[in-house]
């Protein structure tokens, strides 16, 4: 089911997985895939066979032109990408493709199949997700793992969700079955604007897959299609008051969780403090 291009030998890569479909909101996590892929000069490697995991009724191959005559039909895909780095611990497999609609149990294991016999050290899935956040403030991105160590080491908060899942769920149940260690980013995508890619959502995942690899990526490119995006989502706030005074309100609760991070640990009392208060208060009012 898995075509193998080139067998490359990676040193102790790290997985970085996106799909289209659900778990990709603005397209921004599919976008921060391909925009790693490029910058990082990765070549493609193998792909997933698509026939068992496809209803074509639902997602249908495309026909294509060549030079305006040869007719070529392009089918869903999922691929993985490699590229050798600089950095003496980890190079780089990438995976892009589009959620499967079918049998996602056997798709996971294929990937988990391709992760060890690169002998991956720990996965990151990149996902986008729409939400009540303006746009003119910073992407939200939450960094999300299950394995404690890699919690501790890349300083994550643990998963806490519970609900329906995608592809990216069904994945890292698979990888943790297996004793690969996986993580989460998900970004925040205003649900008010309709545009695809996001390249704000884009950039600030992968300024956190940077941030999580220490492996650098040049981000020009992205940095210059947010100020295109942000000067062009402004035009159009301009010209609708209602819509204004909605994102003023979105601001509004963005800032306030923003002070509400900002509040200084120091400021509360000390576990030894709330004893001493919790034992006064039991002596005065008795058992």
């Amino acid at each position: 089911m898995i075509q193998f291009f080139d067998d490359l030998e990676l040193n102790n890569p790290v997985l970085i997985a996106a799909f289209q479909g659900w778990n990709d909101a603005g397209d921004s996590a599919s976008f921060a895939a391909s925009h790693l892929a490029r910058v990082w000069d990765a070549q493609r490697i193998a792909s997933i066979d698509p026939e068992e995991f496809y209803d074509f009724q639902n997602m249908r191959p495309n026909v294509r032109l060549i030079d305006g005559e040869t007719r070529n039909l392009v089918w869903p895909t999922n691929e993985f990408w490699a590229a050798t780095t600089q950095d003496e611990k980890h190079d780089i497999l990438i995976l892009q493709g589009i959620e499967p609609n079918l049998k996602w149990r056997t798709f996971s294991q294929l990937v988990v199949d391709v992760a060890q016999r690169f002998e991956v050290s720990f996965a990151l899935t990149l996902g986008a997700l729409l939400a009540d956040v303006p746009h003119s403030r910073p992407v939200p991105v939450t960094a999300t793992a299950v394995d404690q160590e890699l919690i501790a080491r890349l300083g994550l908060a643990r998963s806490r969700y519970e609900g329906p899942t995608g592809i990216v769920g069904v994945l890292h149940d698979a990888l943790a079955r297996q004793g690969i260690p996986a993580a989460s980013l998900w970004a925040a995508v205003p649900h008010y604007l309709a545009v695809s890619p996001n390249p704000k959502a884009a950039l600030a995942l992968v300024d956190k897959t940077v941030e999580l690899t220490r492996i650098p990526a040049d981000t020009g490119e992205l940095h210059a299609a947010t100020q295109a995006y942000e000067d062009r989502v402004a035009e159009i706030v301009d010209e609708d008051e209602d819509v204004q005074n909605y994102i003023a309100l979105l601001e509004e609760r963005a800032d306030e969780a923003l002070r509400e991070e900002m509040v200084d640990i120091s400021d509360l009392p000390s576990g030894d403090a709330i004893a001493e208060e919790l034992e006064r208060f039991l002596r005065e009012h008795g058992d």
